[in-house]
Formats: C-alpha cells, sequence, structure tokens
C-alpha cells in the first residue's frame, strides 16, 4: 500500500528500488505560516518550540482553542487556515485502547479533513505511527505490510487512509516510533517511565526480564524531523526511526547509573504474549537518504537530556 500523492520530482529520494518520499521545494524555504492542530501536546509543543526557534509564524491551535469533536470543528477550522499555510496534524486522541476511542479520533480526523479539502492549504504533515505496520518481515521499512495488530494502528492507518482519500493536498505521513523526552505526558513504559520512577527513588519493574528490543527515538529528534519536511515540502510516507533497537533492560540500567541513585530493578511475571515477539527493528535508510544532514540523538545522549529537563 503506497500513497502517492504526486508525481515524483527531481528530489525524489529512494529507498530499496522505490521512491519513498519527494520533496516539492527544489531548496530548503520556511513556509509563510505553520498551523499545528495538537499543540499543547508532546509532539505538538515540540514542533512549535523548534518553529519559534526560527521565527517561522506559527498557529498554536489546541484543545484549549478549537475543541475537534464539537459540530463546527470543520467550519471553525476551514475558517482559520490560509492557501499559503502548512499544517502539521498532530492531535490525535492517544493510545487508542477501546472502539469508543478509535471512534471519537475518526471523528477528529474527519473535521481535520474536510477543513483541509475546503481550505486547500499549502502542505500537510500527518503525525501517523509505526503502529500501522505488522511484526514483519524485519528489520520493517516504508514498504513493510501495514496490517496492524492494535486498534492503535489501526486508527492510525485510518487516519491516513482519510488524509489521503479527503485531504486533497500535498501531503507527507510521518511515522515515529516509541518516543521518549522529559515532558511525555503518557508515562509510558521504557525511558519515560523508567527515569520518572528513578527520580522518585522508586524501584524499577520491568515486564519480564526486560529483554524485548525496541527503537526509541527523542521528541527533539522527531520535531526536527518535522520541521525539515516543512522546509523541504515533503510528500510521501517516512519512518522516523534510529535504525538501532535496545533492550528495557539496558535502558533501566542507564537510567539508574545516571541518576546516581541506588535504584533496584527488578523482573516481574510476563502477562501475556511478549509483545512484538520482542524484536522490532527498522532500517532507516529511507531517513537518512531523505535528510542526509541529519543525524539522531544517540539514545544516552537522548536519555542525559531528559534527566536535565530540556
Amino acid at each position: 500500500m503506497e500513497h502517492r500523492p504526486h508525481p515524483p520530482s527531481s528530489g525524489t529520494k529512494k529507498c530499496h528500488g522505490a521512491s519513498m518520499i519527494s520533496h516539492l521545494n527544489s531548496t530548503p524555504q520556511p513556509p509563510k505560516r505553520a498551523v499545528i492542530i495538537g499543540s499543547a501536546g508532546f509532539v505538538g509543543s515540540a514542533i512549535v518550540k523548534r518553529l519559534q526557534g526560527d521565527n517561522i509564524p506559527t498557529l498554536s491551535l489546541s484543545r484549549a482553542e478549537l475543541d475537534l469533536l464539537s459540530p463546527e470543528a470543520s467550519n471553525i477550522l476551514a475558517g482559520l487556515l490560509k492557501p499559503t499555510d502548512a499544517v502539521v496534524a498532530v492531535a490525535a486522541i492517544a493510545p487508542v485502547k477501546s472502539a469508543r476511542m478509535l471512534s471519537d479520533n475518526m471523528r477528529l480526523v474527519a473535521n481535520v479533513v474536510e477543513a483541509l479539502g475546503r481550505a486547500k492549504v499549502a502542505h500537510v504533515i500527518n503525525i501517523s505511527s509505526d503502529a500501522v505496520y505488522a511484526d514483519g518481515p524485519l528489520p520493517l521499512t516504508e514498504q513493510s505490510p501495514m496490517t496492524p495488530g492494535s486498534l492503535h494502528g489501526a486508527m492510525h492507518l485510518a487516519r491516513e487512509l482519510a488524509f489521503g482519500a479527503e485531504a486533497n493536498v500535498p501531503l507527507i505521513h510521518l511515522r515515529p516510533t516509541l518516543i521518549y523526552g522529559s515532558s511525555d505526558p503518557h508515562n509510558g513504559y521504557g525511558p519515560n517511565r523508567f527515569r520518572r520512577l528513578a527520580d522518585a527513588g522508586e524501584d524499577i519493574v520491568l515486564f519480564g526480564e526486560g529483554e524485548e528490543r525496541r527503537d526509541h527515538v527523542h521528541v527533539d529528534d522527531v520535531a526536527e524531523l518535522i520541521f525539515q519536511a516543512l522546509l523541504h515540502k515533503s510528500v510521501g510516507a517516512l519512518n522516523v526511526v534510529t535504525g538501532q533497537v535496545h533492550s528495557f533492560a539496558d535502558i533501566a540500567k542507564a537510567v539508574v547509573a545516571m541518576s546516581g541513585k541506588q535504584i533496584p530493578i527488578r523482573i516481574s511475571p510476563r502477562i501475556g504474549a511478549m509483545p512484538h515477539n520482542g524484536y522490532r527493528p527498522f532500517d532507516n535508510t529511507a531517513c537518512k537518504s531523505a535528510y542526509p544532514q541529519f543525524n539522531f540523538t544517540p539514545l544516552q545522549d537522548g536519555l542525559r537530556r531528559a534527566a536535565l529537563r530540556l
């Protein structure tokens, strides 16, 4: 399954013989204005901060400014948008854990794509997720089967299809893997939860022996790649992944070492099957090809940055 909103340009990047992403700007240039839908969230606030660092005009829309589940949402949003805007659609109700949450997310995205279809903006970046992919074959790439095994993944896949079918604008789907950083609101299992437990002097409890190996990306790197996609007016689909995997046990040990405290790390009986069979690596060739000047933050440096609340 591949979305091609525009024919490949001379700036098309390739991965394993197939084009994954094109840059519609021959040279990087900032948008006239960036509109961040979901600006108060973990990723949304990071991209707003990045845009402000370059003094790019930004319209920040959080739930306080616009309730995307309201009946009037599409009309209000369409009235706020300009044809020269670049829109970053990051707002979502996540992680999706029930059919009701899935339904609410589709109401939300329906209002957004209806507004985009009417406003005809210059560029859209949809923040998706690596959850759209099945667990194999490994390593995962942008060409991997998009057959999600969770409601959360199903939501993001449906969201991508909705944007592609109805927005009718230059579009890129960015699919980050597990995101960490000091301001994460979800306290998800992994770097974010481990750091907070260490800060509080509490035991870190692993699922099983923490042997699962996953890719983790710092939120500032996600923001930087969104920023680069805006500058290049990129279209297509791209995984935001480091290409490196680390076990949760090793991450817990690194967090404890950085804390300077004697924090016990305990194992616990595993309930149910190990997610993703305990191993979910990615090939990030396409990302390196699309933005060759960009380098991901090494995990140790990212953990240190999160510990310092940067």
